[in-house]
């Protein structure tokens, strides 16, 4: 039987790579990565990087495919239908890796960023792979430190307040309202800067992009003085980059916290 372990390796610093991680990593025979093209081909070579500095040479192979390109003009109504199209594009792709680069007493792996349970594709992907009858394995998953953990982390800060309610969600959701009932919201793949649209309330932000990177950068501060900021910090980035992950807490100040 086949086996594939799904690993949490951090938010990308090599460090925060846990012990069961690493005996993942070394039980490994091929490791497939799925890589998004030069622009971000710094996202591959830290995996890589990785897998040096755990593995002995010689003892895995690294497989790499090409990760199909989603519709993101895609809204409204279209959204759902084009993310799904998108991750069946996926799911033809780990089934083609598994059945034709791992043997069937064989484990490969696939590399998460982050932790595989917080907004990631690849657990689900990998259950609609079985679903297709077209090849078998099991599969276990390792939890990894998340963007959320290492933003508070680096900010110093925890996410939830005493007795009181923490909310992640995304810029789509943010877009829509503040979510009722919670005062600290963390807010994960927000392309369009969505905390702008409250920067008359009484909330500070805590905000990092390519957290646990050399390109780590950091920012902090109530919205209407802080979101200047952030908006030029992000857009050098992303211009000097050519891509940005980012991720923030929103913290709202009333009266009785």
């Amino acid at each position: 039987m086949r086996r594939i372990h799904v690993i949490g390796i951090g938010a990308g610093d090599p460090d925060q790579l846990t012990l069961q991680a690493v005996r993942a990593l070394r039980d490994t025979d091929v490791f497939f990565i799925l890589e998004k093209g030069e622009v971000k081909s710094d996202l591959t070579d830290l995996r890589r990087d990785m897998l040096r500095a755990h593995i002995p040479e010689g003892t895995y192979r690294v497989v790499e495919a090409r990760d199909p390109e989603r519709d993101r003009r895609a809204g409204g109504a279209a959204y759902s239908p084009a993310v799904g199209d998108w991750r069946s594009a996926r799911a033809d792709i780990y089934e083609q890796l598994i059945t034709a680069e791992l043997g069937e007493e064989e484990t490969g792996a696939f590399l998460v960023w982050g932790d595989p349970a917080l907004y990631d594709s690849t657990l689900g992907i990998l259950q609609e792979v079985l679903e297709r009858g077209g090849v078998a394995f099991e599969y276990d998953v390792v939890p990894g430190i998340s963007s959320v953990s290492s933003l508070v982390a680096r900010h110093r800060t925890g996410l939830n307040r005493v007795a009181r309610p923490v909310q992640i969600t995304t810029g789509r959701r943010l877009a829509e309202g503040f979510p009722e009932g919670v005062d600290d919201v963390v807010v994960m793949l927000d392309a369009h800067q969505t905390f702008r649209q409250y920067a008359d309330q009484d909330i500070d932000i805590y905000w990092g992009a390519y957290l646990g990177t050399p390109d780590e950068i950091l920012a902090s501060g109530p919205i209407a003085e802080a979101a200047p900021r952030i908006e030029a910090l992000r857009a050098e980035a992303r211009e000097r980059k050519g891509w940005i992950m980012d991720t923030y807490l929103l913290r709202r100040n009333p009266g009785d916290v």
